[in-house]
């Protein structure tokens, strides 16, 4: 099957991985260079630093509204379009264009979680699975007919990189999986259930900044889901410090912001209800730590506060 394959970061470039292995990719659509790191340099991404290493042909439209970017992609008369965390909107002439039209890898199960965050939204709600859904693309954010889905169990333990990393295996399994159902004529779509859909907006960095009125198990999914990007922060001693892991406290209580215990274990912090002991912190110029080598660098006591917004 002739594939052309659209997809911007690592969640996407394991999908292209695993149809290279199986299938003709005639060219991947990327987003374009991006300034990255410290020096701001150009960087490609990781979807199409994978395909120049295949032979690829890569090209970077600016969107997919233009002629000159539907021509492009009419020429290489293409079975089905393969997309995943593209970053772009297909408009319909482009979803049109493939023999079986567009699927999309997209990482909820369908209808929870439309949307740009769907991975972090589900931590943050506390949902206790989540999966993968192949879908065809229609016009709308993540609206359209389901073709298959995997699930995934959320465990107590993850956080937005280790469910990214799950979810990304799973999609490419099922997108093989979906292509060799697609191929035998055996594919069907489910319409999705609007009533059931809701929204996974894209992170902001004010949403990091711990609020320690909130409940304790509320700021411990938040620490979670908010690993790597954009990392939970808090303020001490007028130093923004990042939490990079914390452990829910049930039982223990204090005023929002009080420092109830500090020791090799962890800094334990009264919320608004029960407490989170944070675990691994940074910092500002440091690297993350665990709180034994962290308390080294900058001494915390019972009865210290962190500020309360």
């Amino acid at each position: 099957m002739k594939i052309i394959f659209a997809g911007t970061p690592h969640f996407a470039a394991s999908a292209l991985e695993a149809l290279l292995k199986e299938h003709q990719v005639a060219a991947v659509l990327t987003q374009p260079d991006r300034p990255s790191g410290r020096g701001m340099q150009l960087t490609a991404s990781p979807v199409k630093q994978l395909a120049l290493q295949q032979g690829l042909t890569v090209l970077q439209p600016v969107s997919l509204k233009s002629e000159q970017a539907q021509q492009e992609i009419a020429a290489l008369a293409a079975d089905v379009m393969v997309v995943a965390a593209y970053g772009l909107i297909l408009p319909k002439a482009v979803l049109q264009l493939p023999r079986y039209g567009c699927l999309n890898i997209h990482a909820s199960l369908l209808p929870r979680w439309r949307g740009a965050a769907p991975i972090q939204r589900a931590i943050l709600a506390g949902d206790k699975e989540t999966g993968i859904t192949i879908m065809q693309m229609d016009e709308g954010l993540d609206t359209g007919g389901m073709l298959l889905t995997c699930r995934c169990p959320i465990e107590p333990c993850d956080n937005a990189q280790t469910l990214h990393d799950k979810l990304a295996a799973l999609g490419a399994t099922g997108i093989l999986d979906a292509l060799q159902q697609l191929t035998a004529g055996r594919l069907t779509q489910e319409a999705q259930d609007n009533n059931a859909a809701c929204y996974a907006a894209k992170l902001l960095k004010n949403e990091a900044q711990i609020d320690w009125h909130q409940d304790a198990q509320q700021i411990e999914r938040a620490v979670r889901a908010y690993n790597p990007f954009p990392v939970s922060q808090a303020k001490f001693n007028d130093c923004v410090l990042k939490i990079w892991q914390a452990e829910y406290c049930p039982d223990l209580q204090g005023l929002p912001g009080e420092v109830l215990a500090a020791d090799k274990s962890g800094i334990t912090v009264a919320c608004g209800k029960d407490a989170l002991r944070l675990q691994v912190l940074q910092r500002p110029g440091g690297k993350a730590q665990p709180a034994a080598q962290f308390l080294q660098a900058m001494p915390v006591h019972p009865g210290d506060n962190f500020q309360v917004n």
